[in-house]
Formats: C-alpha cells, sequence, structure tokens
C-alpha cells in the first residue's frame, strides 16, 4: 500500500533533478511530517528528515532578519500542530491553483531557490577581501528554506494577509523563478556578489 504525504498527495513520481541536491531533500512521505528530533543526535539527520517537514521546523525558528527580532518573535512559538496545519493549507490551495501535486511544486521551488555561492570574508596582511565559496549541499537546502521562510514572515508582519496566503505565494514564485519570490531575489543577490568578488 503506497503511502502519501499528509494521507493526501502521492510522491512516488517525483524526481529531483539538481544531481548536488539528490542525496539531501528527502521524499519518504509520511502521514503525519512530525518526527519529534528522532535524528537529532545523529550527523546529516536533517537529510533524513522528510523535506516537508524541515518546511514546518523553519516555519517554528525562522531566526530573524536583518536583526529585526520583532518580525518573528511573535510567530516562532514552538507550536508545531500550528505550522502544520499551515503548511498542509499551504499545499492545498497550491493544488487547487495549479492542477498540480503540490509537493512536486515545492520541491521545484526550493531547487530553483537553492543558492550555490556564497561569500566569505578573509583577513590578508590587516585587511578584509570577500571571496566567493561554493556551498555544501546541505547548507543550499538550509539557506533556501530561511529566505523562503523569512520572506513569508517579512511580508506577513503588519498586514492584513495571511501568513499562509503569502506562504502560497513565495512557493509559487520560486517555481516559477520570479523575482518576487524572497529566496529567489536573495539566491540571485548572493550569486551576483560570488561574481563580482571572484
Amino acid at each position: 500500500m503506497e503511502v502519501k504525504a499528509f494521507n493526501r498527495w502521492s510522491v512516488q513520481n517525483i524526481v529531483v533533478e539538481d544531481v548536488g541536491l539528490k542525496g539531501y531533500i528527502n521524499l519518504k512521505p509520511k502521514i503525519v511530517p512530525r518526527t519529534g528530533a528522532i535524528y537529532a543526535s545523529k550527523r546529516f539527520h536533517k537529510s533524513r528528515t522528510f523535506i516537508v517537514e524541515r518546511l514546518m521546523n523553519k516555519l517554528m525558528v525562522s531566526g530573524h532578519k536583518s536583526k529585526k527580532h520583532l518580525i518573528s518573535s511573535g510567530r516562532n512559538s514552538g507550536k508545531a500542530l500550528l505550522a502544520y496545519r499551515m503548511v498542509e493549507d499551504a499545499l492545498a490551495i497550491i493544488e487547487k491553483k495549479l492542477n498540480k501535486n503540490p509537493i512536486e511544486v515545492f520541491v521545484k521551488a526550493l531547487e530553483n531557490a537553492c543558492p550555490r555561492e556564497e561569500i566569505i570574508t578573509i583577513e590578508y596582511g590587516g585587511a578584509r577581501y570577500p571571496k566567493a565559496v561554493e556551498m555544501s549541499p546541505q547548507r543550499r537546502i538550509d539557506q533556501a528554506l530561511k529566505y523562503m521562510v523569512q520572506g513569508v514572515y517579512q511580508k506577513s508582519f503588519d498586514n492584513k494577509r495571511k501568513a499562509v496566503d503569502n506562504l502560497v505565494d513565495e512557493i509559487m514564485n520560486a517555481y516559477k523563478r520570479s523575482p518576487n519570490s524572497s529566496s529567489v531575489a536573495k539566491k540571485l543577490e548572493l550569486e551576483r556578489q560570488a561574481d563580482s568578488a571572484r
């Protein structure tokens, strides 16, 4: 018997096209994607977690953007059920709008949002220089999820639109590679900076 994500969506025919991310985007479906840190003590534990659950975990602990804690502090309450409902509702809306498997749309959006390079600062002779470095696959996914979630919270703050609607927009814009997506815009900015620092 096939296990479906949320007992609604099949993940059997979903293929991760980015070769570097193949081993790090886990598509083993869960009816209730909430493992409760079962892998936390193991190395590379995040890679064994269902990718939708990683989105939920990131929604609960998004981190701050530009040291503006007020934007994320009220929402990051650690209430897993709120994140669960938010993601399930967002996937249902995506399915209705695009008439496609929403897990497949999310995986493709994540692939499109993963940056390939970033900038580090090296100190040489008392002066600091930016240097472009390639990102590891796990960090690429971490950063893409972080930029997605922070973009959602940024757009929801002091706004009548619900976070669910902003999450739907973020995933759909990233799926279409639109610069209206916070994660895609940040990816392009990072890669542009890395290109100029080469």
